[in-house]
């Protein structure tokens, strides 16, 4: 018999506390950013006349950065009437996406017979999604790890916005600091993390090029719908052949 001591693997609530801040960790630099455009949000927000109740109520209950944007840019813009069904509609169809994202992670769910998904699911972002996802495709990627970064970026955004909101007057335009440009750089680390190769160039191509075309010949906020809607149904026409044995 070996005389050698085996180590009995860590405990599973150890192990999900482990991947808990591990995914906070690796989201840290993204919350920072999303930190940053949340600022702006609380800013145009109070200057659109939207309370502080209501900023911390739209923020804690949605969660959804560029529904947000496009739910204030068009209250804003109605005049004293504002079109709430309209506005529901529009943060519908730009949250889509999160029908494929969880779509996507519902394997990992099922796998850990995770308990309580919807509600997890609830605080899963554009962030800890490509992180998370990039975890998957090395074999490695948890419901902790998703819920790590989900956490600390749903803080970082509600904080965020609440702060906005109260320093508005303080801030002044928030182009003036450069904050408007966190957007931009969030969706470009982003853009890092989901790269898997020549292959992610198809829907990001169409959903460019349908959201450009869509800008110059349709009003208001249309070519975000339009660039997601084609962007994502060009990367699951080609996910299929992607999988087809040689």
């Amino acid at each position: 018999m070996s005389s050698r001591c085996t180590h009995p693997p860590p405990p599973l609530a150890d192990h999900g506390r482990a991947q808990f801040y591990l995914g906070a960790r690796r989201c840290l630099p993204l919350a920072v950013s999303v930190a940053a455009y949340g600022l702006v949000w609380g800013v145009l927000a109070g200057q659109a006349g939207v309370s502080l109740l209501q900023t911390g109520l739209m923020s804690a209950l949605v969660f959804a950065g560029s529904a947000q944007f496009v739910a204030l840019d068009m209250w804003q813009t109605s005049g004293a009437s504002p079109p709430v069904l309209a506005i529901l509609v529009a943060t519908l169809v730009v949250n889509l996406r999160f029908f494929l994202m969880t779509a996507a992670l519902h394997p990992m769910f099922v796998r850990e017979g995770s308990r309580w998904p919807l509600l997890k699911a609830f605080l899963i972002s554009d962030e800890n999604w490509a992180l998370t996802s990039a975890e998957l495709s090395e074999g490695r990627g948890s419901v902790a790890f998703l819920l790590g970064g989900g956490v600390l970026t749903y803080l970082a955004w509600l904080t965020a916005t609440l702060t906005g909101r109260l320093a508005g007057e303080l801030l002044g335009d928030p182009a003036r600091w450069a904050l408007d440009f966190a957007f931009t750089a969030t969706f470009l680390a982003l853009l890092v993390a989901m790269w898997r190769g020549p292959g992610s160039l198809l829907p990001w191509t169409v959903a460019s090029l349908a959201a450009l075309a869509a800008h110059a010949l349709l009003p208001g906020k249309w070519y975000i719908i339009i660039g997601g809607l084609l962007g994502s149904l060009a990367g699951a026409v080609r996910r299929p052949e992607e999988e087809r044995p040689a």
